[in-house]
């Protein structure tokens, strides 16, 4: 059984600027990771994951609210518990100047480990991250997907028991997605505590045991990917686009469908049986559709809603 408290977070506030320009970008969060698991957090642009990250980190000071992170208090013995925690920021800050071995050479003088100590690890570390053929390799003779994978050996190089990743997949292909995909789940499997963002709702239902779900700053919802679901939206989706999806939406969609959202040229009918919907488009004309079940894509947008956020 997995032992609760390696992470607890109690209503934590921040808040930034002054009069008329003061904005809370994170207001009353609160949550409690379990060793072992893996938990996301999910959210649009602005949302305040990465202030979240920063906050549980010590690296920007709370207004309010309590963390303890693997038993330390933060932001007072921030340091001290980063020595246990590994971290996989958004954007790759490997330094341009060294090879593979030396960025994680240097890295992990950074934890106080031996020369020694860290060179016992570096073989695992970068067949851990494909790289075994790579070490003495400029960082900038290395791809994006290289890049972002030694990004991940790095935060591994002091044997962390709790890993930060803030977007680690984005920008990449889908090859070297899902190989990331799966070294993060070889690391759940030995044992090893994931807090992840990520904007890809099939990477948190892949990866995520729990998520909840951050706006503005405050969390709405909080779950297993299945369970948020089931609770929170209807059980099939019918995507409707063609010539005639507006006119089929206005009439049969409306009064079949259990909800419709609009996004462009696009009809989402949301409803717990399909049949009276794909009985209505089979007869209609000038449509095409596609039937398939919720996801959490679809919770993401009802609860978040559609349009853009910069």
């Amino acid at each position: 059984m997995k032992e609760p408290g390696i992470l607890s977070v109690r209503n934590l506030q921040k808040t930034y600027g002054t009069g008329e320009a003061r904005a809370t970008v994170v207001d009353g969060i609160s949550f409690t990771l379990r060793a072992g698991e893996c938990y996301g957090l999910l959210g649009p642009n602005g949302a305040g994951k990465t202030t979240t990250l920063r906050l549980c980190l010590g690296l920007t000071t709370p207004d309010g609210g309590d963390i303890v992170l693997v038993g330390h208090p933060i932001p007072k013995e921030a340091r001290r518990a980063r020595m246990r925690v590994g971290v996989v920021p958004q954007a790759d800050n490997l330094d341009p100047d060294f090879t593979v071995t030396e960025n994680l050479l240097v890295f992990g003088r950074y934890f106080g480990m031996s020369e020694q100590a860290i060179r016992d690890r570096i073989p695992m570390l970068l067949d851990f991250a494909n790289l075994s053929a790579k070490g003495d390799s400029p960082i900038g003779e290395l791809s994006g997907g290289m890049k972002r994978r030694l990004t991940l050996a790095r935060a591994l190089v002091n044997d962390p028991d709790l890993i930060f990743m803030d977007e680690p997949t984005t920008g990449l292909d889908p090859q070297a997605r899902h190989m990331i995909w799966d070294r993060l789940k070889s690391l759940l499997n030995a044992g090893k505590t994931i807090v992840l963002t990520t904007h890809f709702m099939d990477e948190a239902e892949r990866l995520c045991d729990r998520l909840a779900v951050i706006d503005h700053g405050k969390m709405i919802a909080e779950g297993s990917p299945r369970d948020l679901i089931a609770r929170h939206i209807e059980s099939e989706v019918v995507e409707v686009y063609g010539d005639n999806a507006m006119a089929w939406a206005e009439g049969s969609g409306r009064r079949l469908a259990a909800r419709l959202e609009i996004s462009g040229e696009t009809v989402f009918a949301y409803t717990n049986d399909a049949k009276p919907l794909l009985d209505s488009l089979h007869q209609a004309r000038e449509v095409r559709y596609l039937h398939r079940p919720a996801n959490l894509e679809d919770l993401f947008l009802k609860l978040t809603g559609r349009e853009m956020r910069d």
